[in-house]
């Protein structure tokens, strides 16, 4: 008669379960219940301390140029905006099709993502940094962190290998890299960012960079 002992242990293991579970839970209970006054004050404190070094980083960050996709006029001025930014994700483009469709993306997302700085600088004007950064391809994006570039978007072909990719493709490659943080309002709540920037030109003729 095996099986009364194997449902016998079961039952023994959910009980044990239910039994952790139920003990985490009033242990929850009892330390809510300690909190006094002053405790809850601290953590009111703290939070809005907490709240207030988030504004003061957002604020600089504006300042620094971020929540909006500018041009980087200048090689010097490459250097100047990577030293400012502890993330920047700079796209070297040319004007043809391709590089107008990752502007769209970027534009995008650098008002999403302002914790980061989304800029573009013309590869054919930047030789010296083109050659430095091994820029082979347009559109390539540098994702640099740190004043260092560590790690590059290249074309089309990890965004799935074609210029209808959605916004949030290059997003989410993004935060792989570790370079934007892939948290709060993203472009998967938006139905308007997740079309393709094809579908949106069709509506959309005016396409002013």
């Amino acid at each position: 008669m095996a099986n009364p002992n194997v449902q016998d242990i079961i039952e023994q293991q959910v009980l044990t379960v239910a039994k952790a579970v139920e003990d985490k839970i009033d242990d929850e209970i009892a330390a809510l219940d300690r909190l006094d006054l002053e405790d809850i004050e601290a953590l009111r404190e703290r939070r809005l301390q907490q709240m207030k070094k988030m504004a003061e980083k957002r604020s600089r960050w504006i300042s620094l140029g971020h929540g909006e996709y500018t041009e980087i006029p200048s090689e010097k001025d490459f250097f100047s905006a990577v030293k400012a930014s502890d993330r920047v994700v700079c796209h070297f483009y040319r004007d043809n099709w391709p590089c107008k469709v990752m502007d769209k993306h970027m534009s995008i997302l650098a008002k999403q993502h302002v914790e980061t700085r989304f800029a573009k600088i013309h590869a054919e004007k930047s030789p010296f940094l083109a050659e430095k950064l091994k820029i082979l391809v347009l559109p390539t994006l540098a994702l640099i962190k740190n004043a260092k570039v560590d790690d590059y978007v290249v074309g089309f072909d990890e965004l799935g290998g074609t210029d209808e990719f959605n916004t949030e493709d290059l997003e989410e490659r993004l935060a792989k890299a570790q370079v934007i943080f892939f948290e709060g309002e993203s472009s998967k709540s938006s139905a308007q960012t997740r079309r393709s920037v094809r579908q949106s030109e069709s509506h959309d003729s005016s396409d002013s960079d």
